[in-house]
């Protein structure tokens, strides 16, 4: 009876697809531990491959028992898991082992758990149960307020342990905020704010500020509307390129461009566009400031940090020996995969163990170079066809609850994965973040299947 009720009531791809991943994994891992599987016992639990075998069962478990359980309860309960997840937040901070510099993990001899993943459940059914509420209206400030509070709590207890990498994750809740319609000004600020801090470190400073003024002369010249205005203006900005063409001096510069900012604001003062002129002014002032502000807090870092956006952002000045491994042996291996891969249990590099922390965080890696382009291709589709379907059936389901919690998912899956595969080529900062249902370990994995088997169960047709 219970076999006939799941196969008519539960989204089979979307299992396949999960299925599919874990074997993924598992296989994975093996490849990374068979040298320490050819020479230990296969049922010790001691032995790499037994013990993540054990997690994947127990992730199993999890997901069947959740398919199992009305949908209602987690809606009726949502607020009461997310303060469990914030309590042991909490308690890790007091009681927890301090794994790799960082005290987020509950130890229990062998076996470790990461309470940032009952967090992430947790914030993602509050925020559900809080959109989902006929009150709450994100025009108004006060819910504003609470829905940031909501994400930014968990967030700023994890950067207290410290894990930058999980606490960035949970900023994919914004994305289900602006779908339910936060203003769109703030992500353009915000965007701005990062643009800023990315030119900030890569420019200096004073090549960014000329930026800013030539920008904000643009966005001027835009509002105005004389064109003799655009004329005069016009020669004067070529007299400025002349001239700093001929005698490179930027604080020659800085005045023309200056002026011509001036000018350009006179004309929207006069033509009763005072509104304009002072945010233009304000942007301005709030960008030149947050340039400063971001030299200061980088300078600030720990050196390993400092080395980590070094790595991203200014390769050449990483030591390859030093900061700049880990991903230049990640692309070499994944580069050596070629179309087709050098085959399972060949890849030279995984066998020697040229890139650290392959198991976890570059595990892609291994599947680069075992499997080639085709094999992380395969990878790479399975998860855009389960985010897909996630966020297709989210969009057209009645119920508002189920629906901001199935984007909720859809976002977390996203920025792992974004994230993991873009650390291994070097498209993001190395953060540590594992890759859905395929890195190893128990948290993420089992946190993971939790999610995904009360997503299935909410779209089930039972």
């Amino acid at each position: 009876m219970l076999q006939s009720k799941l196969k008519a009531s539960y989204d089979w791809v979307i299992l396949g697809i999960y299925l599919s991943l874990l074997c993924i994994g598992w296989m994975t891992y093996y490849a990374i531990s068979y040298p320490q599987n050819a020479d230990q016992d296969l049922l010790s639990l001691s032995t790499p491959i037994t013990k993540q075998s054990l997690y994947i069962l127990i992730a199993l478990g999890v997901l069947l028992f959740t398919l199992l359980i009305g949908w209602k309860l987690w809606q009726t309960f949502a607020y009461v898991v997310y303060g469990v997840g914030i309590f042991l937040l909490v308690l890790v901070l007091i009681i927890g082992a301090e794994i790799k510099g960082a005290k987020a993990w509950f130890s229990f001899g062998s076996f470790s758990f990461q309470p940032a993943e009952i967090a992430k459940l947790g914030t993602a059914l509050a925020m559900a149960s809080f959109l989902s509420n006929f009150k709450t209206d994100l025009k108004i400030r006060q819910y504003q307020l609470i829905g940031v509070g909501i994400v930014l709590l968990p967030v700023f207890l994890i950067l207290l342990q410290p894990d930058a990498g999980s606490a960035i994750t949970f900023f994919t809740f914004f994305i289900l905020m602006f779908l339910v319609g936060l203003n769109e000004v703030y992500y353009l600020i915000g965007l701005l704010l990062f643009i800023t801090f990315i030119l900030g470190f890569l420019v200096p400073f004073d090549a960014f500020v000329f930026g800013i003024i030539c920008a904000a002369i643009i966005a001027c010249w835009y509002f105005s509307k004389r064109f003799q205005f655009h004329l005069i203006v016009l020669l004067l900005a070529i007299a400025t390129v002349v001239a700093s063409a001929i005698f490179l001096n930027h604080l020659y510069a800085f005045g023309v461009g200056g002026f011509v900012l001036l000018l350009y604001l006179g004309q929207l003062w006069r033509s009763r566009q005072e509104r304009m002129s002072i945010m233009l002014v304000g942007g301005i002032l709030l960008l030149i400031g947050f340039s400063l502000f971001s030299n200061s807090l980088f300078q600030s870092l720990e050196p390993h940090q400092q080395e980590r956006i070094k790595v991203w952002l200014k390769p050449e000045e990483c030591d390859p020996r030093g900061s700049l491994y880990n991903i230049l042996q990640s692309k070499v291996a994944i580069g050596s995969g070629g179309f087709w891969g050098k085959g399972f249990l060949q890849g030279n590099m995984t066998k020697l163990k040229f890139v650290p922390e392959q198991s976890t965080d570059f595990i892609f890696s291994t599947i680069g170079e075992e499997h080639g382009f085709v094999g992380s291709l395969t990878v790479i589709v399975l998860y855009f066809v389960l985010i897909f379907k996630i966020l297709r059936s989210a969009e057209s389901h009645p119920n508002k609850f189920i629906s901001y919690y199935s984007i909720a998912f859809a976002g977390l899956l996203f920025i792992h994965v974004l994230i993991n595969i873009g650390m291994t080529i070097g498209l993001v900062p190395i953060i540590g973040i594992p890759l859905p249902f395929i890195s190893k370990g128990g948290s993420s994995l089992i946190g993971m299947s939790l999610m995904l088997g009360i997503y299935l169960r909410m779209h089930s047709r039972t």
